[in-house]
């Protein structure tokens, strides 16, 4: 189903969802972004929990951020399983109300929850603990799809993972208005009842040929393989700056979707939200675009375009220890 955008590319999965189950409640991740619709609102921790939000409606559950840097479960090994768990208790109590679950939504890495890398099987339990219970399970990839992680196409690939809804946004358009929602053929049976589907801005000839053109790019241009090239080398580059300056406690990513989080003190992982905010600050004074991230904005999200070359790579790591030197920067 064509959109035009990954908000509309969400709001429908949800309504998919709820329609092929029969079921209102969905599952969510705590700090989670799925776009600004209601439906995505509403199971978007980053926003009713953030400002001038008014906490989780009655149909949304979340669970904790699978954050094995800095979250309660580290182990590599079994950490998956340990987040992925915290979904067995709310389901059993929906269902001692009479109710069942439509969903899960998740972002195949975590986006505005900090570039969070997912535990090893985390999606693997939790999509069988969700499925056993009835429900879908949603992948979005509306930021990390496209080639973007470069060692697969799809985020969810990297967890050895098939959805039964996956949403794709602003990446199949390169900047025009384009989305898409994919769904298994039961769930697209289920949701073909009679009230017919159609979105005029997506589904035109126009925007399916600008579609078309950005995936053949992708192919030819070999950008997926690009992405890893430049991704490894940027996450190696700031593995590098990571050994001269404590300040940051964690490199972590796939291809050009990484996360470099700041701490006060290596030990304790205490947050240095001021610190990314100068850094990010200091970055735009010297012509580099860069944002924070996560809970407590102390990490500076590295998701640059997918042509981002060799140079744009060496001209990133050194500014950024340029800045990691100013003495500012230190004393904050």
């Amino acid at each position: 189903h064509f959109v035009n955008s990954g908000s509309e590319a969400n709001e429908l999965a949800i309504r998919m969802a709820k329609t092929y189950t029969q079921q209102q409640d969905m599952l969510a991740i705590e700090v989670g972004y799925h776009g600004n619709t209601n439906a995505c609102i509403d199971v978007s921790s980053y926003k009713f929990d953030g400002k001038g939000g008014q906490g989780a409606p009655p149909s949304t559950h979340l669970l904790p951020i699978p954050d094995s840097f800095r979250g309660k479960y580290r182990n590599p090994v079994t950490a998956g399983q340990e987040y992925a768990n915290y979904a067995k208790p709310i389901i059993q109590k929906l269902a001692k109300t009479g109710k069942g679950v439509a969903g899960v939504i998740v972002e195949s890495i975590l986006s505005c929850g900090g570039q969070i890398v997912l535990p090893e099987n985390y999606l693997k339990n939790l999509y069988r603990i969700v499925r056993a219970a009835g429900g879908l399970c949603v992948a979005d990839e509306v930021q990390v799809g496209m080639g973007r992680v470069g060692k697969h196409f799809w985020g969810f690939e990297l967890q050895e993972v098939v959805p039964d809804i996956v949403t794709i946004g602003k990446p199949i358009g390169n900047g025009h208005p384009l989305g898409a929602v994919v769904c298994t053929e039961a769930v697209a049976e289920a949701f073909a009842n009679g009230m017919e589907y159609f979105n005029t801005f997506g589904g035109n000839p126009v925007s399916c040929a600008i579609g078309q053109a950005v995936l053949e790019v992708v192919q030819t241009e070999s950008l997926q393989a690009h992405a890893l090239r430049i991704g490894d080398y940027l996450k190696a580059g700031f593995q590098d700056l990571q050994s001269r300056f404590p300040v940051i406690g964690d490199v972590r990513g796939h291809g050009l979707f990484l996360g470099v989080e700041l701490v006060e003190d290596v030990a304790k992982k205490t947050p240095a939200s001021q610190k990314a905010a100068y850094l990010a600050n200091r970055m735009r004074e010297m012509g580099i675009l860069i944002s924070t991230d996560g809970p407590y904005c102390n990490v500076l999200k590295i998701k640059p375009p997918l042509c981002f070359s060799m140079s744009n790579a060496d001209l990133l790591l050194s500014r950024m220890e340029e800045i990691l030197k100013e003495h500012a920067m230190r004393s904050l």
